[in-house]
């Protein structure tokens, strides 16, 4: 029997990142999963045995480097050699900038920015003692193009993408074998809008189109499998990057309108929920949040080792571009 192939998630227990878990268990791989609930870990381990695959976890939080390179060994012990890792762990504040605290920007870096460092430089140490591997950074749009309210989260996913290209090189210049791959995601329904803290005093929602958590996972399973430079997941991902390269400013005055009225809605936040900044809420832990009518189901993927879609999809945002420039 061959040996199942071995993918590591964190934040798997929930949202994009259970998603994932789901798609490489179905894919075959054996896959563990890493996230802070014990229990979530334990319920997200033997739903992913239902596909008839090895599955394994720890409860552990990724702002701890240690503790996650502890898991990491342990998750080898028992699964074997990891063949991918996948970062996608992440915290949010849904605040402005002057109504967050000292203590939430660095509780939200701690996690989304330093998490994916420690769970890479984890990933690096394990592979490197084969020199084979492929690693996924779970990214945004937001990492090109920030939106208003969530200035931490947007800061530390443009942060990870920064690291990830000066690694990238690294790795390059050593002649390394381990692969690096960086995948960036629309708004997408996970449990992420009803535990991440709030301070708007409404509901909110990732900014419009919403897709689900799968058509995430489907890209982040095959960029594992072919680690291409980067995808680019759905077409407002696609306008977001490349419309910010080419009208930053229009895109600026466009999130002052939108930003706002497209993550705020009309019903009343529950006041004293809790929330997941500094410990799990528990009940949550799913792939879907409650945007389910709204969600789509597909999405265009740019792969944007392609230069000649990138091209043509230069050339298509300029021209969006400037047709609003006419309009306005």
């Amino acid at each position: 029997m061959l040996q199942e192939k071995v993918a590591v998630i964190t934040g798997g227990t929930s949202g994009v990142g259970r998603a994932s878990a789901q798609a490489f268990a179905e894919a075959g791989y054996a896959v563990a999963v890493i996230g802070r609930s014990e229990q979530s870990v334990k319920e997200t381990i033997e739903e992913l045995k239902l596909f008839g695959v090895q599955a394994s976890g720890a409860a552990v939080d990724v702002a701890d480097g240690g503790a996650l390179l502890a898991a990491g060994r342990k998750i080898e012990a028992e699964l074997g050699p990891i063949n991918v890792w996948v970062n996608a762990a992440m915290l949010t504040v849904l605040a402005p900038v002057t109504q967050i605290t000292d203590e939430e920007f660095q509780r939200v870096t701690d996690v989304t920015y330093l998490g994916c460092v420690h769970g890479t430089r984890t990933a690096l140490t394990l592979m490197g003692e084969r020199d084979e591997g492929i690693i996924v950074q779970v990214g945004s749009a937001l990492a090109y193009r920030s939106v208003p309210l969530q200035s931490a989260y947007c800061a530390a996913k443009a942060a990870i993408r920064g690291f990830t290209d000066s690694l990238r090189s690294e790795l390059l210049h050593n002649n390394s074998s381990i692969r690096l791959t960086m995948v960036h995601l629309p708004g997408v329904n996970t449990p992420q809008f009803d535990w991440s803290r709030n301070k708007m005093g409404n509901t909110v929602q990732p900014m419009p189109p919403i897709f689900q958590p799968e058509v995430a996972a489907r890209a982040i399973l095959k960029a594992a499998r072919h680690a291409p430079r980067e995808v680019w997941v759905g077409r407002s991902t696609f306008q977001s990057i490349v419309g910010n390269m080419l009208f930053p400013g229009l895109l600026d005055r466009m999130m002052a309108k939108q930003g706002w009225s497209g993550q705020i809605t009309e019903e009343p936040e529950v006041a004293g929920r809790p929330d997941n900044l500094h410990q799990s809420v528990e009940g949550l832990h799913r792939s879907h949040g409650r945007f389910d009518e709204k969600a789509e189901q597909r999405a265009l993927n740019l792969n944007v080792n392609n230069p000649g879609l990138t091209i043509l999809g230069v050339a298509a945002v300029a021209w969006l571009g400037l047709r609003s420039l006419r309009r306005r």
